[in-house]
């Protein structure tokens, strides 16, 4: 009887902690695609000229980047598996991953611009240049740099998801013990690696796969930074319209929202249904043969990776502190501080970054340990998909319906509306990071736990969150740097009121402050490689010192 009544009470719990989060994401994705289904919108977006260029922009940046993301990681999980280096591949994660997209495309276009740093060290050897040549570097019509940033960006993303699932202790077990089976059968390590780990990993990886090709497809920020302009993606388009003062090219505007959404749908369908027929082929033992046996360039990939993150991490520095700095000489002529002057001037908007970093990542922990706790298995397999609309439903079109709700609720331009909004994006990517550790974690100790007869609450505070508190703190860092690189639903819902590093850095991009725009951008990578840095420090391993009696 007490066994029911606890059970009861913890599918109660579960189902109060689903509305809490469904209600919301469901009523701002109903709201999104209430105000972009007019139908006169409709008919005026068919009809505009730049709409069959950006939607093909748009697959073809988001899918060639999602693509060479995909492989590239999976390229170097093979070599850090079957090396058995997957720590040290892993070392250089943190600061690559607390890196927002904005703040790197700010810093790729200081390093590729005809006027950036690349250019100025190659003219005096090679190319004479003494002023900046009218070459689309950056901002192309054909979207690569969009391309490059994005894979740059993305790759870390993918790793550090995969090593979530790898450094599972009975996953990794038994992963290990499949790679050997296969190698006594006459398989070299790197394809034994392609033929038996890597299709039940990539099966696993499937919504941190599905968020990348959605940000792919969707992306704002780091378009309007290095992205095409004539004509933009169908991101940028759609949120040029929407924040046109006309009801009739704002309609047009969430309408585009949902025809990414559908561009987003198609695709995600075609790109698992090619993986599902990959895994049958393998199944029945067709496309082994390709399978690299060595993967060329795994070494000098990672170096690559770690050499632009660098790169990028230089570029901001040295510009944020640069004063003249003529063409083609490769380091300013003079130095100077007035750009961090006026940033530590403006000490309100790094207080909001900081208190809505922090608040929607705590509630986003929160939320998701309760969830993982209370939830029966069943319930969040099927539940996924809702729990993660904000990771694949585009941002242009989320903020529509955020906005919407935000009218409702009368939480527009308010900070309240505003914290929520933060939490709705940051809450997937906290359980997204959190679910592997905890999911994995093995059973035995609360049975041993229950054996001792200690309390549930007990086994929860001196057992169970201290061995995962590495998982949690990880988390939250991750939740942390999400807010931080939050750019649309800061503008949008906070209706101007508030601004953020990530908003002040995207809007100087566009000017020619090259010394304020780094500074800001350098600010908005250091807030979350601080955070990442406190959660190493509070999830580092217990050191016990035995004394003699």
């Amino acid at each position: 009887m007490r066994l029911s009544s606890n059970v009861s009470l913890r599918h109660l719990g579960a189902g109060a902690l689903l509305a809490l989060a469904a209600v919301p994401m469901l009523w701002t994705a109903l709201e999104a695609l209430k105000t972009g289904s007019n139908t006169a919108a409709w008919r005026a977006l068919a009809q505009d000229p730049a709409l069959t260029h950006a939607a093909l922009l748009t697959l073809w940046t988001g899918l060639a980047s999602t693509l060479l993301a995909w492989w590239g990681a999976a390229a170097l999980l093979a070599r850090g598996f079957v090396r058995q280096r997957l720590a040290r591949l892993l070392r250089g994660l943190p600061v690559m991953l607390a890196t927002p997209h904005a703040a790197l495309a700010i810093g790729l276009l200081f390093l590729l611009a005809p006027s950036g740093w690349l250019l100025r060290a190659l003219s005096p050897w090679l190319t004479g240049f003494d002023s900046p040549p009218p070459w689309p570097t950056t901002q192309d019509p054909w979207g690569l740099g969009l391309i490059a940033a994005l894979v740059i960006k993305e790759i870390p993303f993918l790793l550090w998801t995969a090593a979530t699932q790898l450094q599972r202790d009975d996953v990794r077990q038994r992963w290990r013990a499949e790679h050997a089976l296969a190698q006594t059968l006459g398989y070299a390590p790197r394809r034994a690696f392609w033929l038996v780990l890597w299709p039940q990993l990539a099966t696993r990886l499937r919504w941190p796969l599905l968020a990348v090709l959605a940000y792919g497809l969707t992306v704002v920020d780091m378009a309007l930074v290095i992205g095409p302009a004539t004509p933009p993606t169908l991101a940028v388009l759609a949120w040029q319209w929407l924040q046109d003062a006309d009801p009739a090219t704002y309609a047009q505007g969430a309408a585009a929202g949902v025809l990414l959404a559908l561009l987003v749908l198609a695709c995600s369908v075609l790109w698992l249904g090619s993986q599902r027929l990959q895994r049958k082929a393998l199944a029945h033992g067709h496309g082994v043969r390709g399978s690299p046996s060595r993967t060329p360039g795994s070494d000098i990939g990672v170096w690559l990776l770690v050499g632009v993150y660098a790169a990028v991490l230089l570029a901001l520095a040295v510009g944020s502190v640069s004063g003249v700095w003529a063409f083609p000489a490769v380091w300013p002529q003079s130095l100077t501080t007035a750009a961090w002057e006026q940033v530590a001037q403006s000490s309100g908007t790094v207080l909001t970054t900081l208190w809505l970093a922090a608040g929607s990542s705590a509630v986003a922990l929160v939320w998701s340990v309760a969830w993982l706790e209370l939830a029966p298995r069943r319930w969040d397999d099927a539940l996924r998909p809702l729990l993660y609309l904000p990771l694949v439903l585009p941002a242009v079109l989320w903020v529509v319906g955020l906005y919407g709700v935000g009218l409702q609720l009368r939480l527009e331009g308010q900070a309240s509306g505003l914290l929520i909004a933060h939490t709705l994006m940051v809450l997937p990517y906290v359980l997204l990071a959190l679910s592997p550790a905890y999911l994995g974690f093995d059973p035995r100790y609360a049975q041993l736990n229950a054996s001792l007869g200690r309390s549930g609450w007990a086994f929860l505070l001196r057992v169970k969150w201290p061995l995962l508190k590495r998982a949690l703190a990880s988390a939250a860092a991750v939740g942390f740097a999400v807010s931080v690189a939050q750019y649309l639903p800061t503008l949008y819902v906070g209706a101007g009121r508030f601004a953020s590093v990530t908003t002040e850095a995207v809007t100087l991009a566009s000017g020619g402050q090259r010394s304020l725009t780094s500074a800001y951008a350098g600010l908005q990578l250091a807030l979350p490689v601080l955070a990442f840095a406190l959660a190493a420090w509070l999830g580092r391993p217990r050191r016990f010192t035995h004394s003699a009696a």
